[in-house]
C-alpha cells in the first residue's frame, strides 16, 4: 500500500509539470509559427533551416541559422500565455556557433503578449534576456537579465560562456524562493540568490548620513620617529659631472659656447631622507562608517515572478554568421529540461567526429595540391626546352 502511495504521489506531481513551449525545428514548416520583424532603419538577416557542416544526425539536428553575415537578426513566435507565480521558470535551449564566431549575440528574449512581433527590434521590452554573447577576447559571457519596474537589470556577476564551435546547451532555473542556477550542458555553472546577485532593491543597510569620523581618529599604523634625524652628510647631488669626460678637441668656444662635461649618475646620492616609522601609540584602527536600515528598501517575495510570458524571440546582431539555435524548451520540470539536455554529449561526440573528418580531408587536399606543380609551371618549363632547341636560339647564342 506504501508503495502504491508513493507512486500516485509521483505520478500527481508528473501531472502538475508544465511544458508552455517547446520547439525543435522537426520540419520545414517553422517559418509558419515564426515572424520576422520589419522594424524599419535595420538591415535584417535571414535564417535557414539546416543541420550545418557538420552534426551528428542531420535530420534531428537541424535547427535555425543565421545566414548573412554583418545583419541584425529579429524573429519571434508567440505561445499560450502562463505566469510562473508559485513555480519554477525553466528556459533551455541550444547553440552551435560552427562559424567560429568573432562578435555575435546567442541569446534568447521572452516577452509578454504586448510584443509587437513585426515591429520587434533591441528597444522593445522584454522580460527575460538570457544566453550567450561574444565580441573579440573580452566578451564572452552569459547574459541573465529581468525586467524589473520598467528597469533591465543585470546579473552582477560574470558567467563564461562557450566559444568552441559545438552544440552547447544554455538553461535558467528561476525558483519561487527567489534563488536561480545557470547550467551549460547540464553542468551548474552559477548560482544564487536573486536579492543578492542582482541589483533589483536598494541596499539593506546604508552609512549613517549623521555619523563622521572623529577629528582625533588616528588610523595610521606607523607615524615618524620624532627622534631620528637626518645625518648632516646625506644630501648629496643625483648626478655629477663625468670625471673622465674630457673636451673634445674640436670644440669651438665662440661657434659651441662654454664646454661642459656630461652628468653621470652619483653614486652618493641616497635620495629623499625620510625619518625612521615607529609604531603609532594612539592608533585605533580603521575607521568604519556606521550603517543603519535604509528607508528606501523594501523587500519583495517576488522578484522571480514573470506575471505574464507570451512569445519567444531572437533579437541579435552578428558580425559573422553561421549560429544555429535549436531544442527550446520552456517549462517549469528541471527533471524534463534535464533529460533533453544530456542528449548534448552525444551531438557534441557526433559533431567532432564528423568535423575531424572533414578536417583531414581538407588538409589531405591541401597538401595535395601544394605538392602538384601548377600549370604555369608547367608552361614555363615547356618554354625553357622550346628556347635550348630552337635552332634561331641556338644561333642568335652563337
Amino acid at each position: 500500500m506504501k508503495l502504491s502511495l508513493a507512486l500516485l504521489g509521483f505520478l500527481a506531481l508528473s501531472v502538475r509539470a508544465e511544458l508552455y513551449f517547446e520547439d525543435g525545428f522537426p520540419d520545414g514548416t517553422w517559418e509558419q509559427n515564426w515572424v520576422y520583424s520589419e522594424h524599419p532603419g535595420k538591415e535584417f538577416g535571414k535564417f535557414v533551416w539546416t543541420a550545418g557542416k557538420f552534426f551528428h544526425d542531420e535530420e534531428k539536428d537541424k535547427g535555425l541559422q543565421t545566414s548573412q553575415d554583418a545583419r541584425f537578426y529579429a524573429i519571434s513566435r508567440k505561445f499560450p500565455p502562463f505566469s510562473n507565480k508559485d513555480k519554477p521558470l525553466i528556459v533551455q535551449f541550444s547553440v552551435k556557433h560552427e562559424q567560429n564566431i568573432d562578435c555575435g549575440g546567442g541569446y534568447v528574449k521572452l516577452f509578454d503578449c504586448g510584443l509587437d512581433q513585426k515591429d520587434m527590434h533591441g528597444e522593445s521590452p522584454y522580460e527575460i534576456m538570457f544566453g550567450p554573447d561574444i565580441c573579440g577576447p573580452g566578451t564572452k559571457k552569459v547574459h541573465v537579465i529581468f525586467s524589473y519596474k520598467g528597469k533591465n537589470i543585470l546579473i552582477n556577476k560574470d558567467i563564461r560562456c562557450k566559444d568552441d564551435v559545438y552544440t552547447h546547451y544554455y538553461t535558467l532555473i528561476v525558483r519561487p524562493d527567489n534563488t536561480y542556477e545557470v547550467l551549460i550542458d547540464n553542468e551548474k555553472v552559477e548560482s544564487g540568490n536573486l536579492e543578492d546577485d542582482f541589483d533589483f532593491l536598494p541596499p539593506k543597510k546604508i552609512k549613517d548620513p549623521a555619523a563622521k569620523k572623529p577629528t582625533d581618529w588616528e588610523d595610521n599604523p606607523t607615524i615618524d620617529d620624532p627622534t631620528d634625524s637626518k645625518p648632516e652628510d646625506w644630501d648629496k647631488p643625483a648626478t655629477i659631472p663625468d670625471p673622465d669626460a674630457t673636451q673634445p678637441e674640436d670644440w669651438d668656444t665662440e661657434m659651441d659656447g662654454e664646454w661642459e662635461p656630461p652628468q653621470i649618475d652619483n653614486p652618493e646620492y641616497k635620495g629623499e631622507w625620510k625619518p625612521k616609522q615607529i609604531d603609532n601609540p594612539k592608533y585605533k584602527g580603521p575607521w568604519v562608517h556606521p550603517e543603519i536600515d535604509n528607508p528606501e528598501y523594501t523587500p519583495d517575495a517576488n522578484l522571480y515572478h514573470r506575471k505574464e510570458l507570451c512569445a519567444l524571440g531572437f533579437d541579435l546582431w552578428q558580425v559573422k554568421s553561421g549560429t544555429i539555435f535549436d531544442n527550446i524548451l520552456i517549462t517549469d520540470d528541471a527533471s524534463l529540461a534535464s533529460t533533453r539536455a544530456a542528449a548534448v554529449k552525444d551531438t557534441q561526440a557526433g559533431e567532432k567526429k564528423v568535423k575531424e573528418a572533414q578536417d583531414a580531408d581538407e588538409k589531405a587536399a591541401a597538401d595535395e595540391a601544394a605538392a602538384k606543380p601548377s600549370s604555369d609551371d608547367d608552361d614555363e618549363d615547356e618554354d625553357e626546352d622550346e628556347e635550348e632547341t630552337t635552332p634561331e636560339k641556338e644561333h642568335d647564342e652563337l
